[in-house]
């Protein structure tokens, strides 16, 4: 991107996504952490519903607080009438805060920020998707519907910011070339994200960290576990961490294999709390963009069985090869074995991704791109 002159002057910035959860809650809180750092004036607005203990204090850790603030109100997570009076709300908080940017993450912060930015002068929208209306099926009503109106918004956004090159490909072939300003910001970790876990308190084989739902993959993974066994003919064990929908259903799985005093489900915890509890981490996904959790397995020094799924290639770096096909129960058996059989290759890999990983994935390149991002549209808007 070219220099900016203004790009010292302070930005007031309005975070707006819908749900508190997952990789895209983490970019945000961390993106308005260091924002906030950098002397920028940001505020935060999310669905009013999903309030609990874990979000407020993430909200609370930042060690510079939201100085627009942290505002909450209904915002459905389908299209609807009710999001009008959401859009409407958004509009008169920017007016109110006289704010400069309106960054939608999401599908549904990014259709609120970028309809709240029209008509108004010194305001510009962008947009990171985090997989957005890509989430759901091309093939269904609701995922048609969804891209018609995507496709209309492009007109109105003035910058789209893909986590990944995967994610802007991707856009573009279900949505349409992007004609606004489109760069490819990475996820980044932060410093104390690069702090090894000790293998030697692991005391599971393997630690998942995720949302329980189908599209994770999980169930492809507790067929494999079946049959990968230890060194002295023991069956192996796996952490489960995260909560989500197919709850009950994977409950059912595990009794039905035989899987139950192998497998512990201990709800929804910080991901290194987890990691921290198996030697190796798992992430079977169908489906991904650019996934914290692989980045913050490999930055916690973790050897990491993964699926060739979304941006997570981008992650492996020269450790690709590695990676599985999707929906295989037969490939993960076979790369969780070899795995436990062999920790000192498992060790070796995970050097070169870390390395990999240190090099292209960083809180600051992150931040100083994101806010280059700002400065060239709201001069592109003067």
């Amino acid at each position: 991107m070219t220099q900016i002159q203004n790009q010292n002057r302070p930005l007031r910035i309005l975070m707006i996504l819908r749900a508190p959860v997952g990789g895209l809650y983490r970019h945000v809180i961390d993106l308005t952490d260091e924002l906030s750092k950098r002397g920028h004036q940001v505020g935060l607005v999310m669905d009013s519903s999903h309030v609990d203990a874990q979000t407020d204090q993430r909200i609370s850790c930042l060690q510079t607080p939201p100085a627009l603030g942290v505002q909450r109100f209904p915002i459905p997570r389908l299209i609807g009438p009710a999001d009008l009076s959401a859009t409407l709300r958004i509009r008169s908080l920017a007016k109110k805060l006289k704010v400069d940017v309106l960054h939608g993450h999401g599908a549904k912060g990014g259709f609120n920020a970028r309809l709240a930015s029209l008509g108004r002068a010194n305001t510009v929208a962008t947009y990171t998707p985090h997989g957005g209306v890509l989430n759901y099926d091309k093939d269904t009503p609701v995922g048609r519907i969804l891209r018609i109106i995507e496709r209309m918004l492009l007109g109105f956004t003035d910058a789209l910011l893909f986590e990944s090159a995967f994610a802007k490909a991707a856009f573009e072939e279900q949505i349409g070339k992007v004609s606004c300003l489109g760069p490819v910001i990475l996820n980044g970790l932060l410093p104390q994200d690069f702090t090894p876990l000790d293998a030697k308190l692991a005391e599971f084989d393997f630690a998942y960290v995720g949302e329980l739902r189908l599209i994770k993959g999980i169930n492809y993974m507790l067929d494999a576990l079946v049959n990968v066994k230890r060194a002295d003919g023991t069956g192996a064990t796996l952490i489960l961490g995260g909560g989500g929908p197919q709850k009950a259903d994977l409950e059912q799985q595990i009794d039905q294999l035989g899987l139950k005093g192998r497998v512990t489900m201990v709800g929804v915890q910080p991901a290194l709390s987890v990691f921290s509890r198996g030697r190796i981490a798992i992430m079977p996904s169908l489906a991904e963009s650019l996934p914290y959790v692989a980045l913050e397995a490999a930055g916690a020094s973790k050897p990491l069985i993964a699926t060739d799924v979304g941006g997570v290639k981008e992650i492996f770096g020269p450790t690709a090869p590695a990676l599985l096909p999707a929906k295989s129960a037969g490939a993960l058996y076979t790369a969780m074995q070899n795995t436990l059989d062999d920790p000192v290759a498992a060790q070796r890999e995970m050097e070169v991704r870390l390395e990999w990983i240190k090099a292209h994935f960083s809180i600051k390149k992150m931040t100083d791109d994101i806010e280059q991002a700002y400065y060239e549209c709201l001069q592109r808007a003067e």
